[in-house]
C-alpha cells in the first residue's frame, strides 16, 4: 500500500486532541476545587450567627467578620463561575481538535479505499487476462 502522506499530520492532530482532552480534565478539576471552596465558605458563613447582645464593639466586630466572610463567599462563587466558563472553553477546544482530527482521518480512509479499489481493479484485470488467454488457447475466442 502506498504511504499516506498525511500520516504525520494525523499523528499531530491526535496529539493536539490529547492535549485538549487533558486541558478539559484539568479545567474540570479546577471547577471541582472551586465548588468545594464555595461550599466550605457557604458552610462557614451559615455556621456563624449574628451576634447576640453584647458590647457595641463586639457586635460591630462580629458583623464585620460576617461581612468579610460574605465577601469571601462572593469571590468564591465568582471563581466557580470562571472555572465553569473555562471548562466550556476547553470543551469547545476539544470539539474543534476532534473535528480537525476527523478531517484527516477521513482523508486517510479515502486514501485506503482508493488503494483497495485500484488493487481490486488490477486483480480483476489480471483475472480477465487469464480467462481470455485460457479461452484463446482452447479456441473459444475468434
Amino acid at each position: 500500500m502506498p504511504v499516506f502522506r498525511l500520516g504525520a499530520v494525523l499523528r499531530a492532530r491526535l496529539a493536539q486532541e490529547d492535549v485538549a482532552q487533558a486541558a478539559v480534565v484539568r479545567a474540570r478539576g479546577a471547577g471541582k476545587a472551586a465548588r468545594a471552596v464555595t461550599a466550605a465558605r457557604e458552610q462557614a458563613l451559615r455556621a456563624t450567627d449574628p451576634p447576640p447582645a453584647g458590647t457595641a464593639l463586639a457586635v460591630v466586630a462580629a458583623l464585620a467578620a460576617r461581612r468579610a466572610m460574605a465577601q469571601d463567599l462572593a469571590a468564591a462563587r465568582h471563581q466557580e463561575a470562571v472555572a465553569e466558563v473555562r471548562v466550556d472553553e476547553r470543551l469547545a477546544e476539544l470539539a474543534q481538535a476532534a473535528k480537525r482530527r476527523r478531517v484527516v482521518e477521513k482523508l486517510a480512509e479515502r486514501h485506503a479505499a482508493e488503494h483497495r479499489a485500484r488493487t481490486d481493479a488490477a486483480d480483476q484485470r489480471a483475472l480477465d487476462e487469464i480467462a481470455v488467454t485460457a479461452a484463446a488457447r482452447k479456441g473459444l475466442v475468434p
